[in-house]
């Protein structure tokens, strides 16, 4: 195999017994059960193998090599007399002659047991990264992730995409979260930026007469964690086509994804094309959010109309939300745990009322339900919980009471599958919560649907520009977003004219984006795209809670590497070069 080993620890089977082997890997333990006897297991990438010390000077020598150290032993297979089903070479062991140490650890105590390292705080598993990749239901997510990436290349090679690397040091523009700016020590006072997206240079590919493009991205945005989104860097299966229709874009990607979700999924069902439409606005009327999770059956109804003179204060002339759960066995206690669980995630006070065996209507707020009102507008039966939302906040909360109650609830979700959806005819604009004007809901560089006409009527009045929808969609699986994607705007003229709403005229055009505008000024044929995260994609796959734990390397909630201790401090020298001097903002 390699002049260091004759066999990898997870190899040896029944048939080798006899033979004489070299194995290499760590001890991963040591068991001494008499004088002269133990039982090591030596671990590497592959597996482990079991080995039994039977001399005495033998056992001496493992005793005094600590847990974690990497070592080479030669010895005889044999059969196992108590066999592991368990394990892949459970049954055989290896009988060592000799022992030899290769990198010894120089630690009695490990900052935690390698194979229980999920047991352990973060901030240790972080720090000791190496160590905690030693664990193999940890390096399993990172091996997952090595072929989701490579069965994405060949699946993406095979529908005739060129994989194409674009530049890291570029320009700062805006895409919507912070840029991480690095000086550029040839142009004092000048930064370059590293990619939030590719989003332009894969447009100019465009332009530039490519006509299939695709690459796994590193993008960098400096913005906050959350279970689904790692701080600083992340991966994206980025794709764009020239000559391309948003109906191009989504037969690319339901070719693409469902046969590896299905393969190296925790769940080996997922939904077949055509994936499900739904527009923007009906997603968040009917599921409380634009990130549905299908695999549940439960939908928001409206039912203001069934408050109208209410003397309930908290729903009076309140938009009233309502999700009805049918067959619901739930306990008064059991109902408003969840129901408090759901306030602090959505900032909303929850309610509810339900029906007995009978249809009546008891509990919560029912005295203030008129029964034969919800019973028509719910098409109430027995044995149904009604969980209510009001004000500002109630489509978030319904969404939340949704994605809440629908596992808490037996037969209304479909867990082990994966659910996919695209939702569609986004606002082109919206009014930004800070500045209180016109913003670009989403991608500023997406078509308006009808185009530039669509563009003059608002210009001219007649139509309110919060209602132009854009060309963009996005895809949603399991209730989680992993991409956004557009019909890009590939006419200048419309694209100065989309800018002019949120107070950009040609010439900020030019100067933010002049590539971009030069380039379609040259002719730009139609194109679209999308970049489904891959982070995200083999977090669902792994089944994992936090995307952390499909990443290598990841940063904590901070933004920190603990194990290469960065960001650090750098020497004076090093911003003298770049003619950059730090001043600290002195706390208050």
């Amino acid at each position: 195999m390699t002049q260091m080993r004759t066999h990898t620890c997870g190899q040896l089977r029944l048939a080798d017994a006899g033979e004489k082997v070299t194995l290499c890997g760590w001890l991963e333990n040591l068991r001494v059960v008499g004088a002269g006897l133990g039982f090591a297991v030596l671990r590497d990438f592959y597996g482990t193998t079991q080995a039994v010390i039977e001399d005495e000077e033998l056992l001496k020598t493992f005793r005094s090599i600590n847990k974690e150290s990497t070592v080479q032993i030669t010895g005889v297979v044999r059969e196992r007399d108590s066999k592991n089903p368990k394990q892949a070479t459970g049954d055989i062991e290896v009988v060592p002659e000799s022992v030899t140490v290769l990198g010894r650890c120089r630690y009695n105590e490990l900052p935690f047991e390698v194979n229980r390292s999920r047991e352990a705080d973060e901030s240790a598993r972080l720090k000791y990264r190496y160590l905690d990749l030693r664990n193999p239901d940890v390096k399993k997510n990172i091996l997952l992730r090595v072929n989701v990436v490579a069965a994405l290349r060949q699946a993406m090679t095979a529908e005739g995409f060129l994989e194409i690397t674009t530049p890291i040091l570029t320009v700062s523009s805006p895409e919507g979260a912070r840029d991480y700016l690095v000086p550029a020590r040839k142009h004092p006072g000048k930064f370059y930026a590293l990619p939030q997206a590719p989003q332009q240079f894969k447009q100019l590919l465009m332009t530039a007469g490519f006509d299939r493009y695709f690459q796994i991205a590193p993008c960098f945005r400096d913005e906050d964690a959350r279970g689904d989104r790692s701080p600083g860097e992340f991966y994206q299966l980025d794709m764009e086509m020239a000559f391309a229709t948003q109906e191009d874009v989504f037969d690319v990607i339901e070719k693409v994804l469902p046969p590896i979700f299905a393969k190296y999924g925790t769940y080996d069902i997922a939904s077949q094309p055509p994936f499900r439409r739904i527009a923007y606005r009906e997603a968040l009327e009917t599921y409380g959010s634009d990130k549905p999770d299908l695999r549940i059956d439960l939908t928001a109804k409206d039912v203001t109309s069934l408050f109208e003179g209410t003397e309930f204060a908290p729903f009076q002339n309140q938009t009233v939300k309502a999700v009805p759960i049918t067959d619901c066995s739930l306990t008064r206690k059991q109902i408003e745990k969840l129901l408090a669980d759901c306030e602090v995630q959505s900032g909303a006070k929850g309610y509810w009322f339900k029906t007995d065996e009978q249809g009546a209507i008891a509990g919560g707020v029912a005295k203030f339900v008129d029964a034969d009102k919800a019973k028509a507008l719910l098409d109430l039966g027995p044995n149904t919980l009604v969980v209510l939302a009001a004000g500002e906040l109630a489509v978030k909360m319904a969404g939340v009471m949704i994605k809440t109650f629908g596992p808490a609830c037996p037969g209304h979700m479909d867990k082990e599958r994966y659910e996919f959806c695209w939702i569609v005819d986004f606002p082109m604009y919206e009014i930004g919560e800070e500045s209180g004007e016109l913003e670009f809901c989403h991608n500023p560089f997406s078509m308006p649907k009808g185009g530039l006409e669509t563009l003059l009527k608002a210009e001219r009045g007649e139509i309110d520009p919060l209602t132009i929808m854009a060309d963009q969609y996005d895809l949603v699986c399991n209730g989680v977003e992993l991409s956004s994607g557009a019909v890009r705007n590939h006419d200048p003229e419309i694209m100065v004219k989309a800018f002019e709403f949120v107070r950009l005229g040609e010439e900020d055009v030019k100067a933010k984006f002049p590539a971009m505008y030069n380039a379609f000024c040259y002719g730009a044929p139609p194109h679209a795209g999308i970049a489904p995260g891959v982070d995200r994609m083999v977090m669902l796959l792994a089944g994992a809670d936090t995307i952390r734990e499909v990443i290598p390397f990841p940063l904590n909630k901070n933004a920190q590497d603990l194990m290469m201790s960065a960001p650090s401090e750098v020497t004076q020298k090093q911003l003298d070069e770049l003619h950059i001097a730090v001043t600290m903002k002195e706390e208050e």
